[in-house]
């Protein structure tokens, strides 16, 4: 005799524990409340060392699974050594992840299967503005930024670009570049 088990999985995610999440929390709001970390050092020159291995959620202290360690450096160009990505390449990787896991959790739990989601993300920095030679007319940071999605799935057009509106709409990242964020900055002298 067989027993038939429905497939909880659809893009990798495993929709039970998604619908799961969202009615835990909707029956208890505390349990959305979380803080991410990231330590850094300074190496030398550009380059420094940025470590995740814990934050705050569901109301308790946690780790991740493994330590994730990045470096990030300024090209030679930019009087670095080139040990890493620039800390705004850094900012295209985030936009870029965080629409994507939008896209495939949105997806599936939509019943839309995914077969390939890339995405080319690019954004204009002006350097008079960070050089302090922009007469403070020049922003330090990006003009812009442009995301360009290419997706194949199991669905329409207008499916697709529903899933992508809503992973925007739903996106931590793309809310902090479009809304802005205060960000307090402490100096402890040692």
């Amino acid at each position: 005799m067989s027993i038939a088990t429905e497939n909880t999985h659809r893009n990798g995610v495993d929709t039970a524990t998604l619908f799961a999440t969202l009615d835990a929390v909707k029956s208890q709001p505390e349990i959305a409340k979380f803080t991410f970390r990231a330590t850094n050092s300074w190496v030398t020159g550009t380059h420094s060392r940025s470590s995740f291995a814990d934050f705050y959620g569901a109301t308790q202290e946690l780790e991740h699974r493994h330590v994730t360690v990045v470096d990030s450096d300024h090209p030679t160009v930019l009087v670095g050594a080139d040990n890493g990505p620039t800390p705004v390449e850094y900012l295209l990787h985030a936009i870029a992840a965080c629409l994507t896991a939008g896209i495939a959790n949105i997806a599936a739990a939509r019943t839309v299967t995914l077969r390939s989601v890339t995405s080319r993300v690019e954004g204009n920095i002006d350097l008079l503005g960070i050089l302090g030679l922009g007469g403070g007319e020049v922003r330090n940071g990006y003009e812009s930024l442009r995301v360009v999605f290419e997706i194949d799935a199991d669905a329409d057009e207008q499916t697709v670009r529903e899933l992508v509106a809503q992973s925007q709409r739903r996106s931590a990242v793309y809310d902090v570049l479009t809304n802005g964020t205060a960000v307090d900055v402490d100096v402890r002298v040692a």
